[in-house]
């Protein structure tokens, strides 16, 4: 696709969802949020942007029927905005159902193969982060946390995936790989098709929420949903796609990977603050143009900032677009109400994953033991 790439393992970038979706088939949510009687704020503010068979999902919920959201975190590092995203999605579709449960894989063994991450690594990495998704929400009581390295059932799905793809196939989806990346797109498979084994209360709904870069791993999953129909009776997973939040140096994807271009909710709010400070903006070179012309919102990782995450409410995040758009708001201010925003809320989600470190070191430890879906 012209203009866009996207791999799951390195720079993804998109210029044109529309575009995206007619390409890959990803339908749009704008006609399911009447379905949604409380929609999040990614629903609300078009972060959530396509699907795929998230009708299937919402009539689990209307009918009180069981569903699994399933999804995982790469551990490599601390949470970031990125990975902010996808746990708002599965927090909040676990609360409109009493019948969803989550699934959370640590994804150690990709986590080896892309980037090098020992697994006492990973572990040690990975207990941040899930004290990071209770911090945000997430209720223990119906999730299953486990480590992609020590799940048996995932590694037994990848070697059976493996007599169903060929290395054509696998490079018509992820491009030419080493090997081990391969691997872990099978066991990434594995990760979203284990919720629908009987001991996990067999087919099921299951919703992954991704950033729209994930999407070949989607595509993956569900090949081997329908090739492996008539022995498992799977039924298709789903998904939901969030956009992508640009960096704070105005780079088309937030990463990890380069410390200027983002923050972690580790880091110090103070120093997260400051970056909001330093950070690009879609403003005009001087204040007259601003005011003639307008600021570029649509352009901004400010303005992303606000949408995304730290608007205070709907009306918030219309009000700073508006405002820059129409040369009422200026960059400097704009910056600082971010700043002051960013650090209030990164003081207060440390307070609370303080707090939840102990009930994270508890699901690690006990993964998919004794657990009945």
């Amino acid at each position: 696709m012209v203009g866009d790439a996207i791999d799951p393992w390195g720079s993804s970038t998109v210029k044109d969802y529309n575009r995206l979706r007619q390409e890959f088939g990803i339908e749009p949510v704008a006609p399911l949020l009447a379905r949604f009687p409380r929609p999040s704020s990614h629903l609300s503010r078009g972060i959530d942007f396509g699907h795929r068979d998230l009708g299937r999902v919402v009539d689990a919920i209307d009918g009180h029927a069981p569903f699994a959201v399933m999804s995982g975190i790469k551990p490599t590092g601390d949470f970031h905005l990125g990975n902010k995203m996808t746990a708002d999605d599965m927090v909040y579709f676990q609360s409109l159902s009493k019948k969803a449960t989550v699934y959370y894989s640590i994804a150690d063994v990709e986590a080896y193969c892309d980037n090098g991450i020992t697994f006492e690594e990973s572990a040690k990495i990975a207990l941040r982060n899930v004290a990071d998704l209770l911090a945000l929400g997430l209720d223990p009581d119906r999730a299953v946390v486990y480590f992609q390295s020590q799940e048996v059932r995932v590694m037994r799905f990848a070697a059976l995936f493996s007599r169903g793809v060929t290395n054509n196939m696998l490079k018509a989806i992820y491009g030419d790989r080493q090997i081990g990346l391969y691997i872990s797109a099978l066991m990434v498979a594995g990760d979203i098709l284990m919720p629908q084994l009987p001991e996990f209360g067999g087919p099921k709904p299951v919703l992954v929420p991704v950033g729209a870069d994930q999407d070949p791993h989607i595509r993956l999953a569900r090949d081997m949903a329908a090739k492996y129909r008539e022995e498992f009776k799977f039924v298709p997973p789903s998904a939901i796609y969030h956009r992508l939040m640009l960096s704070l140096n105005g780079d088309a994807k937030m990463s990890k990977r380069s410390v200027s271009s983002s923050f972690t909710l580790d880091d110090q709010p103070a120093a997260a603050a400051k970056k909001v400070l330093s950070a690009f903006t879609g403003g005009r070179d001087t204040v007259e143009e601003q005011r003639r012309l307008g600021g570029r919102a649509d352009i901004c990782p400010v303005y992303d900032l606000y949408r995304f995450h730290f608007a205070l409410d709907d009306a918030h995040a219309d009000r700073v677009y508006s405002e820059c758009v129409k040369g009422v708001r200026m960059c400097g201010d704009c910056k600082q109400e971010a700043s002051r925003l960013v650090k209030a809320y990164m003081e207060e989600h440390r307070k609370k994953r303080d707090l939840m470190m102990p009930e994270a070191k508890r699901l690690l430890s006990k993964g998919t033991k004794g657990f009945a879906g």
